[in-house]
């Protein structure tokens, strides 16, 4: 029996595991033991008596695939690439200005928007924070991200490192990264916390770190306060720490390849403060000139720093750096899902901040704001205000005009998010450069 899953694929019942090759899909079981879904086979391994495929379960993010025993597999339902043939050998492994809108709260206005739903601030998601940048085109460099790889590329789809000992903890890497060949065969590469170099062994570390001077990054500090500091490398500069800085976020940043050319970029390091030194939280990079006026070309925070408010931070610290250059500024797009959530939660509460605290001009009088003025306070770009303000769906029609309402359920959560630690601009010592000078880079 026969049915189509697609017009490139077709079910063929799998008398064997051994049919089953690179391109097929079947349902697979996850990790969690309670869920069958659709994956794609990616490569096949033979390890002594056992047979191992390399899955990516469909609609999942990347780094959610591994390696499957075929015990996992649901062989009653494998679909075939029409395009490949079983006899296939397994690859190696490898904008007009609005009025002002009356800002309106709850209850008075309740009953303003009882067919729409509200939908609250998101709580702050620092996992990933990662943005996929744009293909660079032929000539000059147009976009400030890493470039996108292909999806054909069957090799970088595919994670190649076991695991990496970074300070005091050991991350397991979400995607592919062009490290040494002869570490990737390895089952743990160790990386100096504060100079970033990688070794094969903790034996090498433990002799690099008796020569490696270092205790916090390359650069110049230009923000700490209490434990948080940030430091500012330029890529011409401190070249080295910048390719190895790169090379390690893209075990965490999907769909990109290493642009080894550091120099257009300068780059923002977030670091925790002990006795032992300047620990690596998260970092952002930027254009040192941008046509598009992006503030963000590529951010990380590091896994085992994640859902502790860091990425909020980073985020801030580039709109705050914006408001020093006098610039609205924005994130390089197109940016992920992730990223996506970690940016409307910055800007939702950005926005919610301004309208909770803008006062009426005249007694008895309703406050009243514009875009633009929102633009203005926070250094965001009009886009993105409009976007997190229909996202938060706070605008109604009323009366001949556009209102904003704001409900309770806005305020709580609000609150709530007031309280996390912020970015204290007081402790930003820093200057903008006028990088169109080529003599200054």
């Amino acid at each position: 029996m026969e049915r189509k899953l697609s017009d490139e694929y077709e079910e063929i019942v799998c008398e064997s595991v051994c049919a089953i090759v690179e391109g097929c899909r079947c349902p697979v079981l996850m990790k969690t033991g309670d869920e069958w879904q659709m994956a794609e086979i990616l490569s096949v391994k033979d390890h002594e008596t056992r047979r191992y495929f390399y899955v990516h379960f469909l609609e999942f993010n990347k780094r959610l695939d591994e390696w499957v025993e075929e015990g996992r597999l649901d062989q009653n339902k494998v679909y075939f690439p029409k395009k490949v043939q079983a006899s296939r050998p397994s690859s190696p492994v490898a904008g007009d200005v609005a009025p002002p809108m009356p800002i309106v709260s709850t209850p008075a206005a309740a009953n303003l928007k009882k067919k729409n739903k509200k939908r609250p601030i998101e709580e702050v998601n620092d996992e990933g924070d990662s943005m996929p940048g744009t293909p660079a085109p032929p000539g000059p460099r147009t976009t400030g991200s890493l470039l996108a790889h292909s999806n054909d590329d069957v090799v970088t789809r595919m994670k190649n490192i076991e695991m990496i000992e970074l300070g005091r903890h050991r991350i397991k890497p979400w995607y592919f990264a062009p490290y040494p060949q002869e570490l990737v065969s390895l089952p743990c590469i160790y990386i100096c916390e504060f100079c970033l170099k990688y070794r094969k062994s903790r034996k090498c570390l433990a002799r690099h770190l008796l020569k490696c001077k270092l205790r916090h990054p390359p650069g110049n500090e230009i923000y700490r306060k209490a434990t948080i500091s940030v430091f500012e490398i330029d890529g011409r500069k401190n070249k080295l720490y910048a390719q190895n800085l790169c090379l390690l976020a893209k075990l965490f940043l999907d769909h990109k390849t290493l642009y080894y050319d550091t120099d257009p970029f300068l780059f923002y390091v977030m670091t925790h403060l002990d006795n032992r030194g300047f620990h690596l939280v998260g970092y952002f990079s930027k254009e040192k000139e941008s046509s598009e006026d992006y503030n963000v070309a590529c951010i990380l925070t590091l896994p085992p720093y994640q859902r502790q408010g860091y990425g909020k931070l980073l985020i801030e610290f580039s709109y705050e750096l914006s408001k020093f250059e006098g610039k609205l500024g924005s994130p390089e797009k197109p940016l992920s899902d992730l990223g996506l959530l970690s940016y409307r939660s910055f800007w939702s509460q950005s926005i919610l901040n301004i309208l909770f605290t803008t006062k009426p001009t005249e007694v008895n009088e309703r406050p009243s704001i514009t875009i633009n003025d929102i633009c203005e306070q926070t250094s965001m770009k009009k886009d993105d205000v409009i976007s997190t303000l229909q996202t938060l769906g706070v605008i109604s029609y009323y009366k001949g005009g556009f209102v904003i309402v704001l409900t309770k359920e806005m305020i709580r959560n609000y609150e709530k998010a007031s309280q996390s630690v912020k970015i204290d601009p007081t402790f930003l010592h820093w200057t903008p450069k006028d990088w169109s000078k080529r003599a200054k880079w």
